[in-house]
């Protein structure tokens, strides 16, 4: 039996630190496990402009510890232009756009309504070898909220990928088979990587039973919304098969107890303080912890074009309880007062 595992200090590609009061909380949080983050743009005003994007990159920083390095990305508009497409190329700390459709999830009010009406800007972003992440679901009240992603993949991402064959996109937190499909047909254009995905931890260890079975359980709701089993099923496959096209990215969201436990409570998981034991538990649980490290720590560095960490950290076999609530009483995390089987031991 595997006791402990040493890994190279991962990141997150994907995580919400806010912009206020809570940020410095969330940063502590997420610096315990990782050593690099790409934090999302939906803020209030959503990030669209270079400037505002590096002048809140910054202030991340000055509450960062060291050897915690954010990274940040840009809320694309359909009034997005060609010369923040160019400077976005220019400016190594963001690392892409950021696609919300409007209305598909947190502070996405400002996304976009026409992805055509982007199409030169992806044109642009194709030439200069810009990063495009989406966040793949239809907004029609008409589809069904569990077949939104795979809508989304017949109707946009498919056409899209058509029509810019060297675009490099990242498919955020997918949830399905479809996208696991998708992704894995798309993966590599002239042997250069040219689509993967994100997968957090919340997708790998619930299916659609979590939210729920035995009442109603705001804190495993999130956007994409948790699918049936074999979808879980799929993302276990992904996650673990040692493709370079899936890496890690939490999702973390950070949302106060009263939002998430409100007669219309908000999306999403907050995990920044205990995300990678979760994934090890379901790579154990695959058969499959030998592959943790490229998934956590490898292939997304790989794909953003970033050297690996140097650091180490270990995991151990040792159960623990999740706190009910963060240190500040403010944040419940995914899972609280539930046991875990693998924890931080040391960096």
């Amino acid at each position: 039996m595997i006791e402990q595992i040493t890994l190279t200090r991962p990141d997150d590609w994907h995580v919400h630190l806010r912009d206020g009061e809570l940020t410095a909380t969330i940063i502590r949080d997420t610096a315990r496990q990782f050593a690099r983050v790409c934090a999302m743009p939906n803020l209030q005003p959503p990030l669209t402009k270079v400037a505002t994007a590096l002048a809140y990159q910054n202030r991340l920083c000055r509450q960062s510890p060291q050897g915690f390095t954010p990274f940040v990305s840009l809320y694309l508009t359909e009034n997005t232009s060609l010369d923040e497409v160019t400077r976005v190329a220019k400016t190594p700390e963001i690392l892409a756009f950021k696609l919300y459709p409007a209305g598909a999830t947190t502070h996405s009010d400002a996304g976009v309504r026409s992805v055509e009406n982007c199409y030169h800007l992806f044109s642009h972003m194709e030439k200069l070898g810009v990063v495009l992440q989406i966040h793949g679901e239809v907004v029609d009240p008409e589809v069904d909220i569990f077949d939104r992603e795979a809508r989304f993949i017949d109707t946009v991402m498919l056409p899209l990928l058509k029509e810019f064959p060297n675009l490099r996109v990242v498919f955020e937190h997918i949830t399905t088979r479809e996208a696991v499909d998708c992704v894995r047909a798309h993966a590599v254009v002239d042997a250069l990587p040219r689509i993967a995905a994100t997968i957090t931890p919340q997708h790998l260890r619930f299916n659609r039973n979590a939210l729920l079975v035995g009442g109603i359980r705001p804190h495993n709701y999130c956007l994409p919304v948790l699918k049936r089993e074999t979808h879980r099923l799929a993302l276990v496959d992904a996650a673990v098969s040692a493709e370079a096209s899936f890496f890690l990215g939490s999702d973390s969201a950070p949302h106060l107890q009263s939002a998430k436990e409100a007669s219309c409570g908000c999306a999403g998981c907050y995990t920044a303080l205990h995300a990678l034991p979760i994934y090890a538990q379901a790579f154990e649980d695959a058969g499959k912890l030998h592959r943790l490290d490229d998934f956590a720590s490898r292939f997304g560095a790989e794909f953003y074009g970033l050297p690996p960490n140097t650091e180490k950290i270990i995991l151990e076999k040792k159960t623990w309880t999740v706190p009910s609530h963060t240190d500040d009483l403010a944040l419940v995390p995914l899972l609280a007062g539930e046991a875990l089987s693998w924890q931080l031991a040391t960096v």
